[in-house]
């Protein structure tokens, strides 16, 4: 079992992507907010050069990787 993410790993992984992805942008779903009554606001990945958040956890998940597995490569596949 994994531990909850904290905000300690929340802020290495930015510095660990930072250059690698776009910032984007968020906005306030008005809908939503209406809906529920409370501020609700949309990370808007799909700004990032791949249309996608996939690229955010994928660099992070290949920077967070020892020398040692950088070595031996990376494969991966979307759909």
């Amino acid at each position: 079992m994994t531990s909850a993410t904290t905000l300690a790993d929340i802020r290495a992984a930015r510095e660990r992507i930072a250059g690698k992805v776009e910032r984007t942008p968020t906005v306030q779903s008005q809908s939503l907010t209406d809906r529920v009554g409370q501020p609700i606001h949309l990370k808007l990945e799909h700004h990032q050069t791949t249309g996608a958040f996939k690229l955010r956890g994928a660099s992070n998940a290949i920077a967070s990787l020892s020398p040692e597995d950088k070595t031996r490569g990376v494969v991966a596949a979307s759909t």
